[in-house]
């Protein structure tokens, strides 16, 4: 167990732990402050982002070269890194919205949050760890810009404020989850 601790205490686990309660903390309050609730796709769709960017910083290591070189096998670990982010995630989200009393959907959350890790998992393997938070912050803030429309182009760009069960958005977030994962569990972060 000693190995897990040290991996987690390396891949800044507690400090995104926190700030991922905090920041789903946060929302919630500020959107029963203005009337709102976590119901709204945006709001869950940014504290899932908050929490992927958060969370994305571990996916890359102190020394890469130390990581590539040790005598374990890294693949099966950094694919479990990454769907356990999306598994915690997915879950503070739920918790804070059924003890807000809010509505909830774990399809949208499920959806959003593998999808979301999937897309930080590409960033890490594409851009590094440091700034593996690029792709999902980016993705975000062009789907909060663009109008809704029935266009199958539309849809595969804002799929994490689709409902859950829309066809476009749930393969959208199936594709970057798993693409994500085999890349990054593969590759691991760029150096």
């Amino acid at each position: 167990m000693k190995w897990l601790t040290l991996y987690a205490r390396s891949r800044h686990v507690p400090a995104s732990l926190v700030v991922v309660v905090i920041s789903a903390v946060a929302v919630g309050v500020l959107a029963r402050m203005g009337g709102g609730g976590l119901a709204d796709p945006r709001l869950s769709a940014l504290v899932i982002a908050t929490g992927v960017m958060s969370v994305s910083v571990g996916l890359g290591g102190q020394d890469l070269a130390l990581d590539r070189t040790a005598a374990i096998r890294w693949m099966p670990r950094r694919a479990a890194h990454v769907l356990l982010s999306g598994v915690l995630i997915g879950a503070v989200l739920l918790a804070v919205q059924t003890l807000g009393g809010q509505p909830t959907s774990p399809a949208f959350v499920v959806r959003n949050s593998a999808g979301l890790m999937g897309l930080a998992a590409i960033g890490a393997a594409w851009c590094g760890g440091q700034y593996a938070w690029i792709p999902p912050f980016a993705w975000l803030s062009s789907s909060l810009v663009v109008p809704p429309s029935p266009e199958t182009a539309t849809q595969v760009l804002t799929w994490m404020l689709l409902p859950p069960g829309t066809t476009a958005g749930t393969w959208t977030a199936a594709a970057l989850a798993v693409i994500g994962t085999v890349v990054y569990a593969v590759g691991g972060p760029r150096r």
